[in-house]
């Protein structure tokens, strides 16, 4: 790996721990609450990192919404991820971003990016893994592990949990799971060495806080 790409990567070990939960956002959590009182209820459940995911929302909104964020997870001592826009984690000060195909490529991110900030990037295919891992990603989202009704086109799509641990031993960077995992299933995803992701399972619960501690009993 590059001096470039290398600059700001975090301690894997480390943060394969700090990532082992990513609770994503739902800008209407099913049980009626605002985001900031469920968000509250999963850190104080002992959530380890929140994702800011609005896919219809403007970088305007996104980034009040990661400012109201910012000082919840910092006082639980959880990361504050923003889905997407670099420009908006940065200007609201998150602790990361998570890319995908489309976004700004990992190597010219983690080129404008301070010590230490997260880059995530979704694949799930081991050759684009390793590639954006030597481009400077500290982690990957891998999935649909089990399928997904939160992104079109993915509904049937399941790699199971042996292909997130193929992407992982590819790239040799931590990641997560995504894609339909619930507290039944996370464990066996956090049998091949990686984290969850989870929005569906904890947003559209009616005690958010609750399926996050049966989340982190599955993985633990």
């Amino acid at each position: 790996m590059s001096g470039d790409a290398d600059r700001g990567r975090a301690s894997s070990e480390v943060l394969a721990h700090r990532i082992r939960l990513i609770v994503l956002t739902d800008p209407a959590p099913r049980c009626g609450r605002s985001l900031e009182e469920v968000v509250a209820e999963c850190l104080e459940a002992g959530a380890p990192a929140i994702e800011l995911r609005d896919k219809r929302a403007t970088a305007d909104s996104v980034y009040e919404q990661a400012r109201r964020l910012r000082p919840l997870a910092e006082d639980h001592g959880a990361l504050l991820i923003v889905n997407d826009r670099l420009d908006v984690a940065l200007a609201a000060g998150a602790h990361g971003v998570h890319l995908g195909p489309g976004d700004l490529p990992v190597a010219a991110a983690r080129a404008c990016t301070p010590q230490g900030f997260l880059l995530g990037y979704s694949t799930d295919d081991p050759t684009e893994a390793t590639k954006v891992a030597g481009d400077g990603a500290d982690y990957l989202g891998i999935g649909a592990v089990f399928g997904t009704r939160s992104k079109a086109g993915l509904e049937n799509e399941a790699i199971g949990p042996a292909r997130v641990g193929e992407v992982l031993a590819a790239a040799g960077i931590p990641g997560v799971g995504i894609g339909g995992i619930d507290p039944e299933n996370a464990g066996a995803v956090a049998a091949v060495g990686a984290g969850v992701a989870v929005l569906s399972a904890v947003m559209g619960a009616e005690r958010p806080g609750e399926t996050v501690r049966r989340l982190l009993s599955a993985i633990s």
